[in-house]
């Protein structure tokens, strides 16, 4: 008995031993980028289809009161700009490739509006987390500039992230939620048309 008591405790010994050294499991590395281009129903799914994106939110950020409401930003009271919040693997996708999607689904020609909507809620803006996407940010614009395929200067802002704020519930994924008014938003207010007309092609969305 004393044999197979020994046995055991040298086997628990071993199992902890065993258990001590298992690594732990990997988590995807997360990083941030931010978005303002327009109504933010629009601007999520460009991004949330992308390998590598991990999810996409809706909210406001920019401005300068806390806890906005959307009729408070969507009454141009507060600064704040209709935006989006990307949260993202770098090790599946670049933030040069979320910057390049950025752009083809604007129109960064155009201040404080984008398509229909009109004001400073609605102006494109890159927000940036850090030196790296700021400096990041600026080449794309002037390789964007210099490629002379635009109709008008840049506009669109790049400035460090402030508060990000999560917009009520019923705007997240709106285009999954109420698909035909989505659509119906979207046709109305020209966005496919406009894109069309800068970049050669509508994106998918």
């Amino acid at each position: 008995m004393r044999s197979i008591r020994v046995a055991a405790v040298v086997l628990l010994i071993l199992g902890g031993i065993v258990l001590q050294a298992a690594p732990a499991p990997t988590t995807p590395h997360r990083a941030k980028a931010t978005f303002a281009g327009g109504c933010f129903w629009c601007m999520v799914p460009p991004f949330a289809k992308l390998p590598g994106v991990i999810s996409v939110v809706s909210g406001y950020t920019g401005g300068t009161k806390k806890d906005p409401t959307y009729e408070e930003v969507s009454s141009g009271g507060t600064g704040h700009a209709e935006s989006v919040e990307v949260l993202y693997d770098p090790s599946k996708i670049s933030y040069e490739k979320l910057l390049d999607v950025y752009w083809h689904n604007v129109d960064p020609t155009t201040p404080d509006r984008q398509f229909c909507d009109t004001g400073n809620q609605y102006r494109t803006a890159i927000f940036f987390h850090d030196d790296e996407q700021r400096k990041a940010a600026l080449e794309s614009k002037a390789k964007l500039e210099k490629s002379g395929k635009l109709p008008g200067p840049i506009v669109t802002e790049i400035v460090a992230a402030t508060p990000f704020y999560r917009a009520e519930e019923y705007h997240q994924d709106y285009y999954k939620k109420n698909p035909l008014r989505y659509s119906f938003y979207r046709s109305g207010c020209g966005r496919d048309r406009r894109l069309k007309e800068i970049w050669g092609e509508a994106p998918e969305h």
